[in-house]
């Protein structure tokens, strides 16, 4: 048996006899290091970091790459600190589930230390500046998922937060643009120190994104006479400040119980799962699959680790472009969230379960195929078919990867506008292209309003996933019941949804996919089953000629 606390340097044969990979460096070494001289910071303590970003610092340190480790920062729930990160001393056991059913295990020490950066927490409000004053800091990197960005309550208003912090005294930020502008303010103050502000999100231009959101804030304290005009040319000093974009791509799911069970059979000690109050699940573990890429624009004005040597591709803005369109907005993320929407009106608690039903492959297939990949840019690092080919043979379908449709759906409504309104605006755009022969997108997105109404193809109630702009839409839909036929009150009811160009990027009534969404969803509540039904006729009646599959 083992536990995270055990001495890896002096107990390596225990750790070994249950195949778990150890350390090659002194974490308590690593730990001294990072507080006199700090590099790395990353903001969102979540599974994706654990599973990625903390192993490539591992990887780092192992090859004497890095002396430092890196300081997480959570800035929404305490818990993941206390009862995670503190508990376990910054400790977590790395699996990748392979589909050969194997699993390969390492133990992360890379993690020196972790803050609950919120001004209710002083101790870490000002641990976190004293950090940003370090001039040794090079890099921030960011993984608070898409609504973590947003400033706007998604019809293009300010939020009360924002509109506070924007107000008031940057030493009060609640949102979390305004605590990373704080932060950037306390650097400013200290000697206009450069660094690299890194979005690894799964959003397409996520450095841009940061980059305008942290602007707002930083803008609005200029206009309320909270900080001088030097704070803004400091900011928007790229030799000074940057925001590299990125493209990110490792499907990493809530910790398993399944997964905790078979570590603890295999001697693992410390098999918990926490379920916080503010809803995070997460782990003394995280599992995640075996397959990943990580693409970072190289603009690193304070210098960076050799980051390539952990397999990093480092490139220019474009090539990130490139790759990252090809993932988010066409060969992965459309596919994912398309099975996540269709899988929970078909009931389905398993992405893995979902890929053996016959109609949902050929539905991801027509749509990766044929009305993503037509208007991908190949970015050259890596081929879009053979990206697309191993997601659905190999990624989805590895059923040790324990996948929900119900996680991939939550915060849909943040997502749409990437996941699909780029491809769209890309039939919108060009001339040899016509949206309206689009068939695959137009019915996901009315899958997804009638996902809304929160009644399954069964005809029973379901519990949607979190998702901000949950309760505003689902009152457009609510009064539709299975059966309803009328066309007037179906328009009526999805018109403020898909003229939403928050949610879609387009109006997409006035670009002609209105009718085609609002004449599938009017079959697709025709009766009980008729998801199914639709979805069968659709890949029977409307595929592709696919040559690739």
């Amino acid at each position: 048996m083992f536990k995270l606390s055990d001495n890896y340097l002096a107990k390596d044969n225990l750790f070994g006899k249950s195949g778990v990979r150890v350390p090659q460096y002194d974490q308590a070494s690593m730990k001294m290091n990072t507080s006199k001289h700090p590099i790395w910071v990353h903001f969102g303590g979540g599974n994706l970091f654990r599973a990625f970003h903390a192993v490539i610092a591992q990887e780092l340190l192992n090859e004497n790459e890095l002396k430092s480790g890196i300081i997480v920062a959570e800035t929404y729930d305490p818990e993941v600190i206390s009862k995670i990160y503190q508990k376990c001393g910054g400790r977590h056991l790395s699996v990748v589930m392979k589909s050969d059913n194997t699993l390969e295990k390492e133990l992360i020490a890379s993690i020196a230390q972790a803050i609950y950066c919120n001004k209710t927490s002083q101790e870490g409000w000002q641990q976190m500046a004293q950090i940003f004053e370090n001039p040794s800091l090079q890099l921030v990197t960011f993984s608070f998922t898409e609504k973590g960005y947003k400033l706007d309550d998604g019809n293009g208003n300010l939020t009360s937060n924002a509109k506070a912090d924007m107000q008031n005294d940057p030493e009060e930020a609640v949102t979390n643009m305004g605590i990373i502008a704080r932060l950037l303010y306390r650097r400013y103050l200290a000697g206009q120190y450069p660094i690299a502000l890194v979005s690894t999100d799964n959003f397409s231009q996520n450095g841009l994104e940061l980059q305008q959101e942290i602007m707002k804030i930083a803008n609005g304290w200029r206009e309320n006479k909270q900080v001088d005009q030097g704070f803004i040319t400091y900011l928007e000093n790229e030799r000074l400040v940057s925001f590299p974009w990125t493209m990110i791509d490792r499907i990493t799911p809530n910790p398993s119980l399944s997964v905790g069970c078979r570590l603890k059979a295999e001697g693992f000690e410390d098999s918990a799962l926490v379920h916080t109050k503010k809803g995070t699940n997460i782990a003394t573990f995280t599992n995640t699959e075996e397959t990943h890429y990580l693409v970072i624009e190289d603009n690193f004005p304070n210098g960076r680790p050799c980051l390539e040597k952990a397999g990093v591709i480092m490139t220019d803005q474009q090539t990130v472009n490139d790759a990252d369109q090809m993932k988010v907005t066409a060969c992965l993320n459309p596919l994912h969230t398309s099975l996540a929407i269709i899988g929970c009106l078909l009931g389905y608690d398993t992405i893995a379960t979902e890929m053996q039903d016959e109609d949902l492959k050929r539905f991801i297939v027509n749509l990766g195929y044929g009305e993503d990949l037509p208007v991908v840019r190949d970015p050259q690092i890596i081929n879009p078919r053979k990206f697309i080919s191993e997601l659905i043979t190999k990624r989805l379908p590895n059923k040790n990867i324990p996948d929900t449709p119900q996680r991939i759906a939550s915060d849909t409504s943040q997502k749409i506008a990437i996941r699909f309104g780029v491809t769209i605006q890309h039939y919108v755009t060009n001339p040899n292209l016509d949206v309206k022969q689009l068939r695959f997108i137009p019915f996901i997105l009315a899958a997804w309003c009638r996902y809304l109404m929160a009644i399954d193809d069964e005809s029973k109630q379901f519990t949607p996933s979190p998702d901000p702009l949950y309760q505003q839409l689902h009152s457009q839909v609510a009064a539709i019941k299975l059966g309803d036929s009328n066309q007037d009150k179906v328009h009526q009811a999805l018109a403020p949804i898909l003229t939403n160009q928050e949610i879609f990027g387009n109006n997409l009534i006035e670009i002609g996919l209105g009718e085609i969404i609002e004449r599938d969803f009017l079959q697709l509540i025709r009766e009980k089953g008729a998801v199914r039904q639709e979805l069968h006729h659709l890949v029977t009646q409307h595929s592709y000629a696919l040559r690739d599959h």
